[in-house]
């Protein structure tokens, strides 16, 4: 399940650490594996796990805690919306309502067409930049209110 390329490129995250901690570079193969194919359905978590020699529960710990972590097919465009207390308290829960009531969906849910994810996530450490919000878990997003978010939806779509 894991491509040639992808075991590359765990093997330089795994080269990260010493020999007799392979394990350790568990979230970077996860990410990885995630990137190949667009989330970890459970038989790319247990090729992870294998390839890492883990036990596939030690995998799947990980794969559920963490909110970065596809457990099911999400939209091209997963936005994730920070709603811990700065956020909050900045107005993070407001955008979450717009986000829902404009895309017709709650959190952890798709799109119709496919095109957005929702998900609420905590913390990404831009607290000064509240609310902020990651597409695909890559792009930061701060300080939005809904004419960002407007404009951001209609980028994503182009």
């Amino acid at each position: 399940m894991l491509s040639p390329q992808s075991k590359q490129l765990i093997d330089r995250e795994i080269a990260k650490y010493p020999a007799d901690q392979k394990p350790s570079a568990i979230m970077s193969a996860l990410r990885i594996a995630q990137d190949e194919h667009g989330w970890l359905p459970k038989e790319v978590m247990n090729s992870v796990a294998e390839y890492l020699g883990m036990t596939a529960i030690a995998v799947y710990e990980v794969a559920t805690f963490y909110e970065m972590y596809n457990l099911k097919p999400m939209g091209r465009h997963k936005i994730t919306v920070c709603t811990n207390l700065p956020c909050a308290l900045s107005g993070a829960t407001d955008l979450c309502d717009n986000l829902k009531r404009r895309l017709g969906i709650g959190f952890n849910e798709v799109t119709p067409d496919g095109e957005f994810s929702l998900k609420e996530g905590q913390c990404f450490g831009a607290c000064g930049d509240a609310p902020v919000l990651l597409v695909n878990n890559y792009d930061m997003h701060s300080f939005m209110d809904e004419e960002k978010v407007e404009a951001l939806l209609k980028e994503l779509k182009s």
